[in-house]
């Protein structure tokens, strides 16, 4: 496809306006009127990276979509790609817990860790993410997504398997970053395809779908490092084990990515190319299109000076302030006074709660409209009662202490619906890049900051941790409500205000017709890569 169209004589790469007639196409997306009245143009030609990827498949497609045909593609897709995300957050979420099973296993004695040491093995995982995740979503915008996150869970393979060759805290501490560094692109990588090929209800579903696989890993990891706690080598440990076992895991589902994971619908390698152009024409109700290789400035800074930016990454923070307890977790069931062996089957449990919880809620928000925030919010309540038993339970009621933990895993859910929802109310390729970069940052803050509560002058009882925990579960509570409030409000705000005709004009690109010859086709406004902003037709989802 040529980027202009400057073979047809009625068209330009230009916009037309009354006060200037050949206005740039670097202008596009912004508002070039300075009177009320806004003259028609027949045609307002565009370069084709300053549209949505997916416009040379969408455009010039009017009819109805079949919905039998249309639910055929979205279960052909769930068929091809959702096994492989679910495999690989399981496989990244275990790889990431490794540290927590490995302490029950040895791995803080054989290589002497004080209790602060194995802190910052926590924390370090997280600051690198930290500072790797905007340049990982850069990248994720500009390469092709499925051969980035292969290429980034390789490099993962390697540095866990290097796990097992550590003998101090500087080593595993240089393991530890590298991991943290790899996984600011997955996470990232899944809402941006979750995005590409779904629609915003069905979104909702599948991130809940390879999130509650965190769930399934902490079972499958708890049998793993039951197993790995029988090996009896004289040169390996059984933590070691278990890095290595985990590490070739992982290597093979990295092969599995680069050969069988699409980076688009519009080049997916099992959809005919009829089937890609329904597979994209079915999201434009979206009103955020497929994605655009070409980085926006202006998109950039709309997503900073966007208020409910910030609103979701302050309740990203605060809701993983409480997630240490993911390096805790086993070290707390082992202080109840549980044994090793105990303590790693009792793990399973924590992943049986977090599958059932997250199932039951993002289908309850799916069938509800409109329900993120409430559904949210109910499964919050559980985990602030957990905290409240934990506190005050008698320290000899261990079984009600360790229910008690259990019962904090369900706000889990509300972490879920915060990603998917993100998702759903951002558009414009390079602000839900930037956006999601800005979420998984305060992800990171949370994450990183966790680790510290966690005192050996606060033990046995752990009071200082538990209460900040259940602070911060209380403010993320009020926080979905205030984000739902806020976006309710402008969409209020929206169906009051005068219909939008700023990008009513037929925009077209140049592409190569069937018959060899150059035909140009229409873009319709859902392709023009429009964030919600500059996009009035956009009605935030709640």
């Amino acid at each position: 496809m040529r980027r202009f169209l400057h073979q047809l004589p009625l068209i330009a790469p230009w916009r037309a306006t009354a006060s200037n007639p050949y206005l740039p196409l670097s202008t596009m997306g912004k508002s070039s009127e300075t009177s009320d009245e806004k003259p028609k143009h027949e045609f307002v030609a565009v370069s084709t990276k300053e549209v949505d990827t997916a416009a040379e498949l969408a455009s010039g497609e009017q009819g109805v979509i079949d919905p039998a045909e249309a639910l055929r593609i979205r279960r052909k897709i769930d068929k091809h790609i959702m096994p492989l995300m679910c495999i690989l957050y399981w496989i990244q979420f275990m790889d990431k817990t490794t540290l927590g099973s490995a302490a029950i296993l040895g791995i803080r004695e054989s290589t002497n860790l004080s209790t602060n040491q194995y802190n910052w093995l926590g924390t370090i995982f997280y600051l690198s993410y930290l500072a790797f995740e905007f340049p990982q979503n850069l990248c994720l915008q500009r390469f092709p997504v499925g051969k980035w996150m292969s290429f980034n869970i390789t490099i993962w393979a390697v540095a866990l398997c290097a796990h097992a060759a550590c003998k101090n805290f500087a080593g595993l501490f240089v393991v530890r970053l590298i991991l943290g560094m790899c996984e600011g692109s997955i996470t990232a990588g899944f809402l941006i395809v979750s995005s590409m090929f779904y629609t915003r209800n069905e979104q909702t579903l599948r991130v809940g779908y390879w999130f509650l696989m965190n769930g399934t890993a902490q079972i499958i990891s708890g049998f793993i490092s039951f197993g790995a706690l029988h090996i009896k080598t004289e040169t390996f440990e059984p933590w070691q084990w278990l890095m290595i076992i985990t590490g070739i895991l992982t290597l093979i589902t990295a092969l599995a990515f680069w050969f069988l994971f699409p980076d688009s619908p519009t080049n997916a390698w099992f959809l005919t190319p009829v089937e890609r152009s329904i597979a994209v024409r079915r999201l434009k109700e979206n009103q955020t299109g497929v994605e655009n290789k070409l980085f926006k400035k202006e998109q950039m800074i709309e997503a900073l000076l966007d208020p409910k930016t910030w609103l979701f990454a302050l309740f990203s923070c605060l809701d993983n302030i409480p997630n240490s307890l993911t390096n805790q977790r086993q070290i707390i069931v082992a202080s109840f006074g549980f044994t090793p062996l105990q303590t790693t089957l009792l793990g399973c449990v924590d992943g049986i709660i977090e599958i059932v919880t997250i199932w039951t809620g993002v289908t309850l928000a799916a069938r509800i409209p409109n329900s993120r925030a409430y559904v949210g919010f109910l499964y919050f309540i559980p985990n602030i009662i957990g905290v409240f038993l934990i506190n005050f339970l008698p320290w000899n009621n261990k079984v009600g202490l360790l229910f008690s933990q259990w019962t904090t895993g369900v706000g889990t859910t509300g972490f879920v619906l915060s990603l998917s929802w993100l998702s759903s109310v951002t558009a414009g390729h390079t602000k839900r890049v930037t956006v999601n970069a800005i979420m998984l940052s305060a992800y990171c803050v949370g994450n990183s900051a966790g680790p510290f509560m966690w005192q050996a002058k606060y033990k046995p009882r752990n009071h200082v941790p538990w209460i900040i925990i259940g602070i911060c579960y209380a403010i993320c509570m009020a926080l979905l409500l205030v984000i739902r409030y806020v976006l309710s409000s402008e969409n209020k705000r929206r169906d009051e205000e005068p219909a939008d005709e700023t990008y009513d004009d037929d925009v077209y690109i140049e592409r190569m017709g069937k018959d060899g010859e150059m035909e140009k086709v229409k873009v319709d406004k859902e392709f023009l890569d429009l964030t919600d902003i500059q996009n009035r037709d956009f009605r935030y989802v709640l």
